[in-house]
């Protein structure tokens, strides 16, 4: 009884956190836009912020992430989630690294780095269906 509490404590905080992480990160997306359309060429402390709350609203689902992965106490669950990371960090990688040797030899244009997070989410989407697939066996 106790490990069902500690794995329903463990993933009830990590939706609430992602979740608000989230909101964090949109919210902070939208009002950065804005300010950036209203404001070019500002430096301030302001803009400043406005740059850094989405990346840093990203590690913070890393965070999550990670502390659920330390948290969950069935095994099992915690195997799927290493392996959906796992693909998601192979997805993410490899493509930023094609992706980086084309656009150094002129042959792909400029790609802002933080797309990299996005490759990575997308790829925790294929590690969960290669779960789903593997474990349906």
């Amino acid at each position: 009884m106790e490990a069902y509490m500690q794995r329903h404590t463990a993933r009830r905080r990590y939706n609430r956190d992602i979740l608000i992480a989230s909101a964090v990160y949109g919210a902070s997306l939208i009002l950065g836009s804005f300010w950036f359309r209203d404001h070019p060429g500002n430096a301030g402390v302001l803009a400043y912020t406005a740059a850094l709350v989405p990346g840093l609203s990203i590690v913070a689902i890393f965070g999550v992430i990670g502390r659920y992965l330390v948290e969950e106490g069935d095994e099992y669950l915690r195997m799927l989630r290493i392996r959906q990371a796992l693909i998601a960090s192979a997805v993410a990688l490899g493509l930023s690294t094609v992706w980086g040797f084309l656009e150094n030899y002129g042959l792909a244009p400029h790609l802002a780095v933080f797309w990299v997070a996005v490759i990575w989410f997308a790829g925790f989407a294929v590690g969960a269906l290669v779960n789903r697939v593997i474990e349906r066996r």
